[in-house]
């Protein structure tokens, strides 16, 4: 990852935020917001862990901030899981993703969130997850399953089979609502 893309990531987070870019809404966004902390602290620490010269200085203390905030406010998230620009975190509290998860852009974790892995059947593996997809307070995607893009997952969902693009799912196990998508829930994206 080069600086430039590096930057475009943390842009791209924050604008999720405030639906603005800039050093004070930078600072606010930092001090004010759990969720977009320790996004830029895992990302700054993936950008130094792939730069030999920062790999064994820097990187350290990035990783150690990083597993300290994610202590501090209930969030795991591996360094390198790949999650793409434009990550949303609402609220802190129980968020839980695989490492090997592939989470697309524009997404919103809420509280209680956990995306894993099924060890056992048809679905063993880790989900691959589309753009645009709100995960509602408590909701659980498990296995090697795909989300579609713009998909709604509502609270408290329990998700084990494959969901499609705009799909609003809901219930144990989590069943199709409607095909309305992600309208209203996932907003302030940033235009390229």
């Amino acid at each position: 990852m080069r600086f430039k893309e590096f930057k475009t990531y943390i842009d791209s987070d924050l604008y999720r935020y405030y639906g603005r870019l800039g050093l004070p809404t930078f600072l606010k966004a930092y001090l004010k917001e759990a969720g977009f902390k320790y996004t830029f602290w895992m990302r700054f620490a993936e950008y130094l862990h792939q730069k030999p010269l920062t790999r064994y200085t820097l990187y350290i203390l990035a990783k150690y901030w990083h597993y300290r905030l994610g202590y501090k406010f209930g969030i795991s998230i591996p360094i390198g899981t790949d999650i793409g620009p434009g990550l949303y975190i609402g609220h802190f509290g129980t968020i839980v993703l695989n490492g090997g998860v592939e989470l697309g852009s524009n997404c919103n974790l809420s509280q209680g969130v956990t995306i894993g892995q099924s060890n056992r059947g048809k679905y063993s593996g880790v989900p691959t997850i589309g753009s645009g997809v709100y995960f509602g307070p408590g909701s659980k995607i498990v296995g090697n399953i795909n989300i579609g893009d713009n998909a709604v997952i509502g609270a408290n969902a329990v998700v084990i089979t494959n969901i499609e693009n705009n799909g609003v799912y809901g219930g144990i196990p989590a069943i199709k609502i409607s095909n309305n998508g992600n309208t209203g829930y996932v907003d302030n994206i940033l235009k390229s």
